[in-house]
């Protein structure tokens, strides 16, 4: 008996593969149509308005130590950039919340 040649096998190799994947996409998809079924609908709201705009709000309170949080934040950078704390320049700092 002749052994098969190279290229069918090849071809059967990727054959199976591409039929088992294409399964498991048709499985994955029937499953997820019947979980969907049996899934309540979510109650729909309207967004909430706010009839007036936000107040802005008071400035913030002073920073008592401005050069330790400023040498805080350069080694965090530093760290993070793999970098010495020299190599670190902070130009400004705002508050954003």
């Amino acid at each position: 008996m002749e052994a098969p040649s190279m290229g069918l096998v090849i071809a059967m190799g990727l054959g199976t593969v591409f039929v088992g994947l294409i399964c498991i996409i048709i499985i994955c998809t029937v499953m997820g149509r019947i979980i969907r079924l049996f899934e309540k609908p979510a109650p729909k709201t309207a967004p909430a308005v706010s009839p007036e705009p936000e107040q802005p709000k008071e400035s913030p309170e002073p920073i008592e130590n401005k050069g330790e949080l400023i040498a805080v934040i350069a080694a965090v950078i530093a760290e993070q950039m793999g970098e010495s704390v020299e190599a670190v320049r902070i130009s400004s700092i705002r508050r954003t919340s």
